[in-house]
């Protein structure tokens, strides 16, 4: 009789749980069984109009009905609302791009659109991007308004911006692909970023491989929701749709603070409490602890009767449940508070179970406690010590210091830092000191004990089978001395990972200075200005390639990653992708890196990394600097999205002019140089490693427009 009185308290819970429509309305439409308050299907049963759910007639290919939910004011189908969570599942769309073998498409929905409102946005949390297939890319873009996620009651215009995220898919056979991983190799896939709304989604085949994955796919899926096979590379498996989580909060108002403020709520129940919104704007409400239900609705959060589903009292004492909580009555002759989780129920007279077990309980916990501590702590500091040590020797240093001492003299010492001397130089890591991130780790600015300000590089990642590779090209590059790029000073290996420290450059990054033209920082650049950088960049790049003892290629060449300092000297910096060429190779077969845009084809092809995919990587930054346009924007049309593509489509019609930068001033003089500087871009962009100039050549072309231009 017990059991079914709990399992019938636990169902009639459980319905609680789910949630109520408001009264009178209906609570179901086709499969969807639970439309929760403040969600209806219609106005009178809903919150306000963003929550008016469409229940429509839907007929199948065999000519049967049936009803379904729709998203309000839109043809998103929705398949479950969580009013605990504050969730609603839909069903997300998916952008396909097909090939024939001859490459004409068959099947192009290449960019589809999923439209909710600013009360819907996609969970951060729940969901990611992927992309499906062999040289294709998957981008997702979406309107972000930055006020709304800080809950700023001051929204304006101004804070309303874009995402643009997306991940790239590399193979050439289906036996490169693993099924049920989704990590780069026929499938990636790539977090969503908070406050996301209205997005568009875009699926692109880089190269076709019609025989064995004749589409590309991107969509947004929820996690967990989707596994990836080497089968999905045909046809994705006939998937039309996949499931879609989105977050949702009600009201106008940006935070509980300003709800407390008004006289409306939409937290009806007296039993509720407003929370904030962590995603997009409005706030939350639920039920107080004790209770459960709607707490939209009037009368919507019920006491829940702990007594029957919780053991919450010792077997000595009664239970009584209140309004929120419980009361646990001890028997006659007893003294407690009859918790489980408290002092439970003990006998009142005797006196030595009232006092001297527990003070003797007490001093003895106090004794072991401070004994522990103690023991505690030696061995922490001592395990602290090993594991430093460990570090140190499984990131190389006993080689680097055996490497130091063999070229002494030789070499500009290498400083071996400390892990507590950067972490005080870095307040901890802090956040604030923060100057940049990127793939492969963090840039943090740090002060060191003589004041002396530095770059502090924390990769994410260290392969352990190239440290003795690694300690090589720390003391290639501590021989590196030249004044277009950043000096490397030292390093620190008693941390998991190595840290870089480098010089600091105060001027930020050429990437800054062309494109955020907030700070109309672009326009301080005159062409000269330009020109200078342009030079001084790749006399570095020339100097690695030809003068150090061996060769070096940069592998990622890009504005982002070259610094200006006070007086605009370029400087080239991260070096994280970097790899050395012995003196009897000319090429190496390595894992593509590099960034989209900048990254040479034939390299991104072939694995093959040569001197000259630094230069294809050259030419894509002199087009930066000649049109200040970003690299890679899904805002622009398709045929202009890739900057180095279009570039070369637009010399060869002849229309440089259209595409220059507005902000440089025309003349006769400097049109001139301004199509030799573009003759040579075009250069260094053929598609053949072969047919593009040396880096020498490139500098000694750039240094004769320059002195003609100060002549």
């Amino acid at each position: 009789m017990t059991m079914v009185m709990v399992m019938m308290v636990c169902l009639t819970a459980a319905n609680v749980a789910r949630g109520q429509p408001k009264p009178g309305c209906s609570g179901s439409c086709g499969n969807l069984t639970n439309i929760p308050y403040p969600f209806g299907t219609s106005l009178e049963c809903s919150f306000d109009e963003t929550f008016v759910i469409s229940c429509n007639d839907t007929t199948y290919q065999n000519g049967g009905h049936h009803k379904q939910a729709y998203f309000p004011n839109s043809f998103i189908p929705i398949t479950n609302i969580s009013l605990r969570d504050h969730e609603l599942r839909v069903s997300g769309p998916i952008a396909r791009d097909c090939y024939y073998a001859d490459n004409e498409e068959y099947d192009r929905h290449a960019e589809v659109v999923m439209q909710t409102n600013s009360k819907f946005p996609v969970s951060s949390k729940r969901n990611v991007l992927v992309a499906i297939g062999c040289e294709a890319i998957g981008a997702i873009e979406s309107p972000i308004n930055y006020d709304a996620l800080l809950n700023n009651a001051n929204l304006s215009s101004s804070s309303v911006g874009r995402m643009r995220a997306g991940c790239l898919s590399l193979c050439s056979r289906v036996e490169e692909v693993k099924n049920g991983t989704c990590s780069g190799a026929g499938c990636c896939q790539i977090s969503i970023a908070d406050g996301v709304i209205d997005y568009s989604l875009m699926a692109e085949n880089l190269f076709n491989h019609s025989d064995f994955n004749p589409c590309d796919y991107s969509f947004v899926v929820e996690v967990g929701a989707y596994r990836f096979s080497s089968l999905d590379l045909v046809d994705l498996q006939k998937r039309e749709s996949f499931p879609v989580v989105l977050d949702w909060a009600v009201g106008n108002y940006q935070s509980c603070e300003q709800v407390n403020d008004s006289s409306s709520t939409a937290c009806q129940s007296r039993h509720s409490e407003c929370y904030n919104s962590t995603n997009g704007p409005g706030y939350r409400c639920k039920c107080l602890e004790g209770f459960q239900g709607n707490p939209y609705l009037v009368d919507g959060c019920q006491d829940i009767n702990e007594c029957e589903i919780r053991n919450l009292c010792v077997s000595q004492a009664t239970c009584h449940n209140n309004v929120g909580g419980v009361e646990c009555h001890c028997p006659k002759g007893h003294i407690g508070d009859g918790l489980t989780s408290g002092r439970g129920c003990i006998l009142k007279d005797d006196k030595y179970l009232r006092f001297a077990i527990p003070m003797g309980f007490c001093l003895c916990l106090l004794a072991g406690l401070i004994g522990g501590l103690w023991i505690y702590w030696g061995l922490k500091r001592r395990r602290f010590m090993k594991l430093k040590e460990k570090f140190f020797r499984q990131n190389g240093g006993l080689l680097l210091q055996q490497q130091l001492s063999d070229h002494k003299g030789s070499i500009e010492m290498i400083k071996i830092f400390t892990a507590e001397e950067l972490k005080r130089a870095t307040k901890n890591y802090d956040e604030s000191m923060v100057l940049g991130q990127g793939s492969f780790g963090t840039v943090y600015k740090g002060t060191l004990l003589d004041n002396k300000v530095v770059a502090i590089k924390k990769s994410k990642v260290c392969d352990k089978n190239q440290i003795e590779t690694f300690i090589n090209e720390m003391i290639v590059l501590s021989r590196v001395n030249h004044r277009n790029v950043v000096k490397l000073l030292g390093c620190c290996l008693e941390t998991e990972v190595p840290l870089l420290v480098y010089e600091f450059i105060t001027n930020g990054t050429l990437y800054s200075h062309i494109h955020d033209r907030s700070q109309d920082s672009c326009s301080a650049l005159s062409w000269q200005m330009r020109l200078k950088i342009a030079t001084e960049i790749a006399g570095a790049l020339a100097y690695l390639h030809s003068e150090t003892c061996i060769p070096i290629i940069h592998r990622d060449v890009k504005t982002a990653n070259i610094l200006l300092d006070e007086d605009y000297i370029a400087k080239m910096s991260d070096f994280g992708t970097s790899r050395l060429i012995p003196v009897d190779e000319t090429q190496l077969i390595t894992l593509v890196r590099g960034t989209f845009g900048y990254l040479d084809p034939e390299y991104s092809q072939s694995s093959q990394l040569t001197e000259k995919s630094d230069v294809y990587s050259f030419g894509v930054v002199l087009v930066e600097l000649l049109t200040a346009k970003q690299v890679i924007s899904f805002a622009r049309p398709e045929r202009e999205r890739n900057l180095a593509i279009y570039f070369v489509s637009q010399m060869n019609a002849n229309r440089l002019l259209e595409i220059l930068d507005d902000q440089v001033p025309l003349n006769e003089e400097i049109i001139e140089q301004l199509r030799e500087v573009a003759d040579l871009a075009s250069k260094c962009l053929r598609m053949r490693g072969e047919e593009r100039p040396a880096m020498k050549d490139v500098t000694a072309e750039l240094e004769r427009i320059m002195n003609n231009l100060v002549n």
